[in-house]
């Protein structure tokens, strides 16, 4: 299986938003709020059709979690 695009969800203090950022730092997409981020599938529809894997970190910048888009793509052994 192809290596899944690495993606983050985090917070930039300097522009007061919370940005989706490709494995090479690019902002793919802002949102005013975390809830905006992640709620209604919004992720998904941001990451594409080619899926990928989104870091989900906290406002003091340490990991939340970790999503797989599509859920298929998810690594069997992954406790989550």
């Amino acid at each position: 299986m192809a290596k899944l695009p690495k993606f983050t969800l985090g917070y930039d203090k300097a522009r007061d938003a919370w940005q989706l950022r490709n494995g090479a730092k690019h902002v793919v997409r802002s949102f005013d709020t975390k809830t905006e981020a992640i709620k209604g599938g919004v992720l998904e529809k941001t990451v594409g059709t080619g899926g990928g894997s989104v870091q989900i970190r906290k406002l003091d910048g340490t990991i939340q979690e970790e999503r797989t888009y599509p859920g298929s793509a998810d690594p069997k052994r992954s406790p989550g």
